[in-house]
């Protein structure tokens, strides 16, 4: 399957890529609700934040994954991508951890920021001044120096892997941003110090530095891909109000103008224990677990949730198609609107990708891979770019060498139609009973998996029980379902389509992001 630049990691994929880190035997032949809760105890720190503790003594180890409930639908205008920018932050450190004289730092840094702010309050009021610009550029730049004397770097994931820690690492998303690592079971203590120390109180050193690392991320992954930019168009079409438009990573402009007070404000907004939650896999004690939980992260103070998102996206009422001329090979995408994940009809939609897109026995393999040989790769995500809003489902496909467009069109919308005149058969229908069970079930045997699933679903519906309640799901799906979702949603009105069409290299100019600077 082609690597689609994503906004975020489909649920699903990400996990069964992380199932190999920490591989554990099931945590249940016949996995019900009523037999797991013995082994949950859900506590909540009295400042409003969750942890979900999941007793699984099979190896002296422990995973964690904490979900903090914002991505990029909660960023405003002109400061796109802070969300992502905090997570780059959350490894910088704190007052104890990543620094060599904290006392001195802190005047460094707020010296630093002063004279970032004078520079971006000149560059963007009075550009025309270029020698005071410049001036201003150097003392920034001089400052930039002093405070960089003082980092002791990456001391935080050091610490975590000397201390037998792996896989540390997190994500960003359109509608989340995660953190997660493993440890031996005897570090339980250290690690309720480390992941409350750095979100008590983050230190935000490097960040103009690490914001010119997030800059260059963008160029290697959008700017510099054609399909990246396809994808950045596309998702910016789509959504004409809701700040699904807005890219995870931000645009470049943004990137080159958010400052690091931009970055304390929105992580005092967003991260509060009470949009938080923890889950702790393994071999852990919740009597000896939740003291420490206590003292630790009960450190932080608490606060409200912030306010939910108001913008809604309007029903689409008009086909909206994108066309980007490349020098690349020919690339093909439509997506149709669709409700959250949260939605019931949500099973349907993951019937409907299973059937059209899973495996070698899948309508679009069977149709436009090995019999019409019209294309190289075909598949579709169900939720992009986010799913804790109404977003898209998502078909693509490589065109195969001399096919066109419009043909793999032709061919994909043929199959989408086939679903609204045509019931699936019964073998289509058990395959995918069987395989959404099997899978979800397959990404719970490891610790990491278990716990990325039980905070994603905590977070999207308000209680990680509703995992083994959509797996029930399933079998709920009927055929008439599928036909009335497929006549409902794969129409034109509801139709984004995104196509790269090869030109020469000469006759398409290739457009770059400005630069900052004096």
């Amino acid at each position: 399957m082609i690597s689609i630049p994503a906004q975020q990691t489909p649920r699903h994929l990400f996990i069964l890529l992380l199932f190999c880190i920490f591989c554990f035997p099931s945590i249940s032949r016949g996995i019900d609700l009523a037999s797991f809760e013995q082994k949950v105890t859900e506590y909540t720190v009295k400042n409003g934040w969750t942890f979900i503790l999941v007793e699984r003594p099979v190896a002296p180890v422990f995973a964690f994954m904490t979900a903090v409930n914002v991505g990029s639908a909660q960023e405003d205008a002109g400061r796109t991508g802070l969300a992502h920018m905090f997570e780059h932050m959350a490894f910088k450190g704190t007052p104890r951890l990543g620094t060599r004289n904290y006392k001195e730092e802190k005047k460094a840094l707020e010296e630093l920021e002063r004279a970032y702010l004078a520079h971006q309050e000149a560059r963007l009021g009075s550009p025309s001044d270029a020698e005071r610009l410049k001036h201003l550029w150097d003392v920034y730049k001089s400052k930039q120096r002093a405070a960089a004397m003082f980092v002791k770097k990456n001391e935080f994931s050091d610490v975590v892997e000397r201390e037998g820690g792996v896989a540390v690492n997190a994500f960003t998303s359109a509608d989340v941003t995660g953190y997660f690592y493993a440890l031996p079971a005897n570090k339980i203590e250290l690690f309720c110090y480390l992941e409350s120390e750095r979100f008590l109180h983050p230190v935000f050193r490097e960040f103009y530095e690490e914001r010119d690392v997030v800059m260059e991320e963008r160029r290697m992954r959008t700017e510099s891909r054609p399909v990246g930019r396809l994808i950045e168009q596309f998702v910016a079409t789509a959504f004409t109000a809701h700040p699904y438009h807005h890219p995870v990573i931000g645009h470049a402009s943004d990137i080159q103008s958010y400052t690091m007070t931009d970055a304390e404000t929105f992580f005092e907004t967003y991260y509060v224990p009470s949009n938080m939650v923890t889950a702790i896999v393994g071999d852990i004690h919740p009597e000896t677990l939740i003291p420490l939980l206590e003292t630790y992260f009960g450190r932080i103070p608490g606060g409200p949730k912030p306010p939910p998102l108001r913008t809604v996206e309007p029903p689409s009422i008009a086909e909206k198609v994108v066309r980007i001329q490349d020098p690349s090979q020919p690339f093909y995408l439509e997506g149709y609107h669709k409700p959250a994940a949260t939605h019931p009809d949500q099973p349907v939609f993951d019937a409907i990708d299973d059937i059209l897109t899973n495996g070698r026995t899948s309508r679009f393999y069977r149709s436009l891979v090995r019999d019409k040989q019209i294309v190289v790769d075909a598949g579709a995500y169900g939720a992009y770019p986010g799913e804790k809003y109404p977003h898209l489902w998502v078909a693509y496909a490589v065109p195969a060498r001399g096919v066109s467009n419009e043909t793999v069109q032709h061919a994909i919308r043929e199959e989408l139609d086939r679903l609204k005149t045509e019931d699936v058969t019964d073998e289509e229908l058990a395959k995918f009973r069987t395989r959404a069970k099997a899978s979800l079930i397959y990404s719970l045997k490891s610790n990491l998996g278990l716990a990325m699933k039980l905070t994603d679903y905590h977070t999207l519906f308000g209680d990680w029980r509703e995992l083994f309640r959509y797996i029930q799901r399933f079998d709920g799906v009927t055929k008439a379902d599928i036909r009335r979702i497929a006549r409902q949603t794969f129409i034109a009105p509801n139709r984004v389509v995104a196509q790269i069409e090869t030109r020469t290299a000469s006759a398409t100019p290739m457009p770059t992001a400005p630069q900052e600077g004096p």
